[in-house]
């Protein structure tokens, strides 16, 4: 009975604690920024210790950058800026790829790519505010 009386009359649900609003590619571009960066320190570094971390966090910045990437997909972008952006969700799952590529490889020219794709979901995302 008591489960009744205090149990939520509404659910709501957000990318975050609390629904702000706020949503901007610089954050997938500062992960993948690092993931670029820490690939070029690990070719430039022969420690193998140095490299374990570099691995490491190279890594988790791609997953953040991913994860950056598919909130602006899921939440952000509506079917009006799909309509007018048709390439919007092959750029998103080819942006997410890239990722997944740097983040399994210690070659900057993936870093670098998935950098490329982000800069176009970047375009495209400050374009839609302006509408």
């Amino acid at each position: 009975m008591l489960s009744r009386l205090f149990a939520p009359k509404v659910k709501v649900s957000a990318h975050c604690d609390l629904p702000c609003g706020v949503y901007d590619p610089a954050q997938a571009r500062i992960e993948a920024e690092s993931v670029k960066a820490v690939q070029e320190k690990y070719q430039a570094n022969e420690d193998a210790d140095f490299r374990t971390r570099a691995v490491t966090i190279k890594e988790q910045r791609a997953e953040l950058a991913k994860h950056h990437v598919s909130v602006l997909w899921s939440d952000y972008f509506k079917p009006p800026h799909f309509e007018k952006y048709p390439q919007l969700h092959q750029l998103v799952n080819d942006t997410l790829k890239a990722l997944s590529a740097a983040k399994g490889s210690n070659d900057p020219k993936t870093g670098e790519k998935a950098l490329e794709l982000i800069s176009e979901i970047d375009r495209i995302f400050w374009e839609t505010k302006k509408a």
